[in-house]
């Protein structure tokens, strides 16, 4: 088997079937298997699974175990030769596995590879590509210093701006969202490190391929949806667990001293601090219209009566993209976008080309009764039902 994709799951089920869906069609021309492993979901995200996927693999836990030991579990179940750890709240293109898999199959002494994630407003999320956050690299993250200086190396190295966003090369550090490997290694490195909760994981991961001898890749020629927000609440609890995370990277990784340990501290509270109040998300416009990516009369009509507003329904069969987004230019307007009729790839690519503050997104996957997207990357998402 080539590839096991492994999606663990915590009370996100509508997010968690766009996903499934997402990546059952980017499966479709692989030897794959998806495995989704659920953390005692309170939602009914393994009833949703069990009758839409039964060939879905499922794991149910228990009890919430955290991302490093779910992942685990999913991953000694796994089958492929490559496995990729993939988060709910995601959305892969259909080339997505073929693409990254052939170049993981030209590489050398490979570790992780991870791919461009954009959150659902389009815009490119930084953390796609990383440093390892030492001391240094982690003052000048804190204290913003590599957006004052973004073209010094001294001062970049956090969000590994040596390499372009639209750039394939070698970084330190993937996010957790998105990070393809061989199982062979995972299992070397004997996978996440269950002492931490979550938060540090991904870090210490892609440190331990590292310190392995391995190399690790951004790849930029393909880009997955990744609305972020979706899956933690900043609150007070994230701030804890934030700092336990860090203090926990630090702690294994590097040599302890007096100085080093307040200024973590420090460091580590006031980042803490600004990742909560950067999760307190502004209230969006409401959308002055609707405008609906399909050929499907009967759906804007169902649209027109929940949003009490007009849908305009541009008819992709008929009308040429380029002159759709010019009707949108400078309008507060939320673009739904049809799977029945847009694939997947195509509604990543849509949301990615626009990348206008007044407009929103959401998409209608196929053969569902609901729309999703998610205006910031920063909140929890919006699930809207059409019966």
């Amino acid at each position: 088997m080539q590839l096991s994709v492994i999606i663990l799951n915590y009370n996100v089920r509508y997010f968690l079937e766009q996903c499934v869906l997402s990546v059952r069609e980017a499966i479709a021309t692989l030897d794959a298997e998806i495995i989704v492993i659920d953390n005692n979901s309170s939602d009914d995200s393994c009833l949703i699974m069990k009758e839409r996927f039964p060939d879905v693999k499922l794991i149910e836990n228990k009890e919430n175990f955290g991302f490093p030991k779910g992942n685990n579990i999913g991953v000694k179940e796994a089958q492929g030769k490559y496995i990729c750890i993939l988060n709910p709240d995601t959305v892969v293109a259909e080339d997505t596995f073929t693409k990254i898999l052939a170049f993981a199959e030209k590489q050398t002494n490979l570790g992780i590879v991870g791919c461009k994630l954009i959150d659902g407003t389009g815009q490119f999320l930084p953390e796609s590509k990383r440093g390892i956050p030492t001391p240094w690299v982690a003052f000048t993250k804190i204290f913003g210093l590599y957006k004052i200086f973004p073209e010094c190396k001294l001062f970049n190295q956090y969000y590994a701006q040596h390499v372009s966003e639209n750039e394939t090369g070698k970084v330190a550090v993937l996010v957790g969202a998105f990070m393809l490997m061989e199982r062979k290694l995972y299992l070397e490195l004997e996978g996440f490190d269950e002492d931490c909760f979550m938060y540090a994981d991904d870090i210490d991961l892609s440190y331990r391929a590292l310190l392995n001898g391995k190399s690790n890749y951004y790849f930029h020629e393909t880009t997955v949806l990744h609305y972020k927000g979706e899956s933690t609440i900043k609150d007070e609890k994230y701030m804890q667990r934030f700092q336990e995370a860090m203090t926990f990277f630090y702690q294994k990784h590097f040599r302890k001293s007096l100085f080093f340990s307040i200024f973590i501290k420090i460091g580590i509270v006031f980042f803490s601090f600004v990742k909560m109040f950067q999760g307190k998300s502004k209230d969006q416009p409401i959308p002055e219209s609707y405008f609906l990516y399909s050929s499907d009369v009967k759906l804007s009509e169902k649209l027109t009566s929940i949003f009490e507003n007009k849908v305009v329904v541009f008819n992709f069969k008929k009308e040429k993209m380029v002159n759709s987004w010019l009707l949108l230019k400078g309008k507060t307007v939320e673009v739904i976008l049809d799977n029945q009729h847009v694939s997947f790839g195509n509604c990543i690519k849509i949301i990615e080309s626009i990348k206008d503050k007044r407009i929103t997104f959401k998409i209608f996957p196929k053969n569902t009764n609901f729309i999703i997207g998610s205006n910031s990357r920063n909140d929890r998402g919006q699930v809207v039902k059409i019966e």
